[in-house]
């Protein structure tokens, strides 16, 4: 029997209820959760990137959490190798895969099919680079070039930041240099694919979300997970201690900011964020967006129930993979 193949995208920007939703969702449809959220990979950095706990998982199996430790090289292309091993393995056992999160280029990579050498770039990814450029001087990110891609330092001054930048996300983003890439391929998608948004009508009451979600953490011991990371020589030059809410609290540890101060830059950063999430996502015409402040938690389940659910229907039994990773009916 063919077994289904498709897939349930839920995504939004930082604290609009994406979590709660996919458990309740993957619960009633045999699901499993595929996260898509670039720092939740990295292994003791759980405060500050709001990672699942075992007991809201509530029994569902979750992938792409805790899977290498920050000092590790990651690209999107380990996380689609990765992430298509799981998807084959979800299917296999007859559940339906939600993929969740707020990294727009992950979700990207695993639902289309193409290179990466046309891709418009991750902003939050230029922007932790440019900061370390900022805070450590630009030689550091000439030096990480220099390791990854050495003909393309070779040509590039130490001072050229926006082309070292560049050099080092097209890197991140395809695995190999900048001096090897290929023509990219047409984008087509790589099989059936469900998109449910989660956002707000209003912005300013997402912006409280987001604040609140930054004071439970430095509540819950941020400030401890930091110090923790940097005395296990995690250090602070690092991409992934870039991410916001380490970079600050390192900041404040360091004693350059007050401990208020360095929250509230987190909490602008994670406005910023959730700005920059929408405005990706918002590209995509594939998505059916939900205002979750306009409805009842029940409307907003019953609503992604019913789309979960007729998708499901038209897509059951009728769908295999191709090696090329396009679709068949």
């Amino acid at each position: 029997m063919t077994q289904m193949r498709c897939l349930v995208v839920i995504a939004g920007p930082t604290a609009v209820g994406k979590t709660r939703l996919s458990v309740d969702l993957a619960s009633a449809f045999v699901g499993e959760i595929i996260s898509a959220d670039s720092m939740q990979i990295y292994r003791g950095m759980d405060i500050g990137t709001a990672k699942i706990s075992r007991e809201e998982m509530n029994g569902v199996p979750h992938w792409g959490i805790d899977i290498v430790d920050p000092q590790i090289p990651f690209s999107v292309v380990d996380y689609r190798e990765l992430a298509d091993k799981w998807l084959s393995d979800i299917w296999n056992r007859g559940h339906l895969p939600f993929l969740v999160g707020g990294t727009g280029l992950y979700i990207r990579a695993l639902t289309e099919s193409y290179n990466f050498t046309d891709f418009a770039g991750d902003p939050e990814f230029r922007n932790r680079l440019a900061e370390l450029a900022r805070i450590h001087g630009p030689q550091v990110l000439h030096d990480r070039l220099r390791e990854v891609d050495p003909e393309s330092a070779s040509r590039l001054h130490p001072n050229d930041i926006r082309r070292i930048i560049r050099a080092l996300e097209i890197y991140e983003y395809t695995g190999k240099p900048m001096s090897v890439q290929v023509e990219p391929s047409q984008r087509k998608t790589r099989f059936p694919v469900l998109k449910i948004g989660l956002t707000m009508s209003d912005r300013e009451l997402l912006y409280q979300r987001i604040n609140q979600r930054v004071d439970a953490m430095v509540e819950k011991g941020l400030v401890q997970e930091v110090q923790s990371l940097l005395d296990r020589g995690i250090h602070k030059e690092l991409i992934s201690m870039q991410a916001i809410g380490y970079k600050e609290i390192i900041s404040y540890l360091e004693g350059q900011v007050t401990l208020e101060e360095a929250i509230e830059t987190i909490k602008l950063g994670s406005r910023r964020y959730a700005k920059r999430q929408l405005s990706w996502f918002r590209q995509d015409p594939n998505f059916h967006w939900l205002e979750v402040d306009r409805m009842s938690w029940d409307d907003l389940y019953e609503r992604c129930y019913r789309l979960v659910q007729e998708f499901q229907h038209r897509f059951a039994n009728t769908v295999e993979i191709k090696e090329d990773g396009g679709t068949r009916a």
